[in-house]
């Protein structure tokens, strides 16, 4: 199933969290997207496993995405190894996206930015021929290298090289995120579920302020941005959002 983006993230509610409006505008646009969960988020206070993948089938439905899958690598033991890598490289195959999202290459949680540089080196990887990997029926895949991996602003804030207008679809954003019940707060099991770093009163208001912050950036009411270590191309200088100076 060929797709133009493949949103990689390494827990569950990461692509939701960081990159959920840019997604979904794209979606509306017409373009395929699907999201790659590389752990299942087992290591998480709040919650299950079983939670987990609910929630985030929910979020898929909310968001419209054409796939999701998760590779259940071990959270809290990612690594960007061998194994690792031909995992992804099967997956970015499979899906040939012209565009990668992936978490942030530094972040306060560890496995953000392993799981960034593990996402960016298997995309170079996967255009190499003479790396052999096959599909689910045992075929050959043929070598595929995306032509662009963004990488998204998590927890630690990143100076944008630049910013998407999510406005007309902030609303839809904030839902997919809140399809995550069990992770953050909710005063109906706030007796029940200890209190975490992301399960705090006030955490959404937090991810909503970035939102409009870098937004206030551009012009606009929300914003998302990305960090790209390649030079970004434009077909047209309509496509830049002017601002007063």
């Amino acid at each position: 199933m060929k797709v133009d983006i493949l949103a990689v993230g390494v827990h569950p509610d990461d692509v939701e969290l960081s990159c959920s409006g840019t997604l979904i505008q794209e979606i509306k646009s017409g373009k395929r997207v699907a999201i790659v969960d590389l752990t299942e988020g087992e290591l998480g206070t709040r919650g299950t496993v079983h939670s987990r993948y609910e929630e985030a089938a929910k979020a898929a439905m909310i968001m419209g995405v054409h796939a999701r899958e998760n590779l259940r690598m071990r959270d809290g033991f990612i690594m960007n190894d061998e194994a690792h890598q031909l995992q992804l490289i099967r997956t970015i195959r499979k899906y040939q996206p012209t565009i990668v999202l992936a978490n942030a290459t530094q972040d306060r949680h560890p496995d953000h930015g392993k799981a960034g540089q593990l996402v960016a080196d298997s995309c170079f990887l996967a255009g190499l021929k003479k790396i052999k990997t096959v599909d689910h029926n045992n075929n050959p895949q043929p070598r595929w290298r995306p032509s662009y991996i963004l990488h998204y602003i998590q927890d630690r804030f990143r100076e944008p090289d630049f910013i998407v207008d999510i406005s007309s679809v902030f609303e839809q954003r904030m839902s997919a995120i809140q399809a995550y019940e069990t992770q953050f707060y909710n005063p109906a099991n706030c007796d029940e579920e200890p209190e975490t770093y992301i399960a705090k009163k006030g955490f959404l208001d937090a991810i909503a302020a970035r939102a409009k912050l870098l937004g206030k950036r551009i012009g606009v009411d929300y914003a998302e941005g990305f960090t790209c270590s390649k030079t970004i191309g434009l077909r047209s200088l309509h496509d830049l959002i002017l601002t007063e100076t």
